[in-house]
């Protein structure tokens, strides 16, 4: 989704403000509770909710309190899991809160310091998972930075939707270092690579199997391959091929079945020329006839 301009603005000038103020408490190595104050503001400042409307730290599961949570029209956009501003965050940080989602049928968590904002989907799957789609340093981040608006935007009061969260998911997934590899390696990419090659170089021989095996021994990283999240892209970009092959043989399909439904064309009325011996006789008949 397209972030405006006003929500832009607002974002970039917030940041600038906030890097000052969160070095500071950086420095002092404030609290948690006092992170949270800082990240309240942030919410308010930069995001544009109302934190005495939007933003609460009242909001139990299971008996518990999360960090905080934001709500617009009675609706749970997303829960925040804060650290204190010197914490490093962790992955284990997050899996309560993620727990806490999943059991309330909540899609969206952040796990922030203040500093760092991560942004997660909730995988609702056995077991619960999740996926990371921003990971953003606020105090080394350029307030202008087209990933850092995009991330914010679509956590603004004004920008957040599930259709545009999602949209900035498959944007990050379709993009991601291990997506592009998956797609590298793709039966179709590697036909597309060797006739390039075939095109460069007439006459050249080469295989499928001999094009997989350079790339994944001297160009592609191995981590980008063969660990989770290589896998997981891996299985993401096949189904969008698969989709797409789909789509595409059913519109070959339609076009077939709509050539079969058309009308066969009107052959043109062919005018039989006129009878030379008739013509002959009449124009003989006019020269006998007596003039008046």
């Amino acid at each position: 989704m397209a972030v405006s301009q006003k929500v832009s603005t607002r974002i970039s000038s917030g940041l600038k403000s906030f890097q000052n103020v969160l070095n500071k408490a950086k420095q002092r190595d404030i609290s948690e509770s006092d992170t949270v104050v800082i990240i309240g503001d942030m919410l308010s400042d930069m995001l544009g909710y109302d934190k005495y409307q939007h933003v609460t730290t009242e909001f139990a599961i299971r008996g518990t309190y999360v960090d905080l949570a934001v709500r617009v029209d009675d609706r749970i956009r997303f829960l925040i899991e804060a650290k204190a501003i010197g914490v490093d965050l962790k992955d284990s940080h997050v899996k309560q809160a993620i727990d806490y989602a999943a059991n309330e049928g909540i899609d969206w968590v952040v796990l922030t310091n203040a500093a760092v904002w991560r942004v997660y989907k909730v995988q609702f799957t056995k077991p619960i998972d999740k996926v990371l789609v921003c990971d953003i340093d606020v105090l080394v981040a350029n307030p202008r930075d087209a990933e850092v608006i995009e991330c914010f935007g679509n956590l603004s009061r004004e920008g957040f939707s599930r259709g545009s969260m999602g949209e900035l998911l498959e944007q990050k997934q379709i993009t991601s270092k291990f997506s592009l590899a998956a797609v590298l390696l793709s039966e179709t990419m590697l036909n597309e690579l060797r006739r390039e090659l075939r095109r460069l170089s007439p006459g050249l021989k080469v295989d499928i199997e001999y094009l997989e095996s350079v790339l994944l021994n001297d160009v592609i990283k191995r981590d980008l391959i063969e660990t989770e999240e290589g896998e997981s892209a891996a299985s993401v970009i096949k189904k969008l091929q698969r989709a797409l092959a789909r789509e595409r043989r059913k519109s070959e399909q339609d076009d077939d079945s709509a050539d079969e439904k058309k009308p066969a064309p009107t052959p043109p009325k062919v005018i039989a020329p006129p009878d030379p011996i008739v013509v002959a006789g009449v124009q003989g008949a006019k020269q006998q006839t007596p003039s008046a």
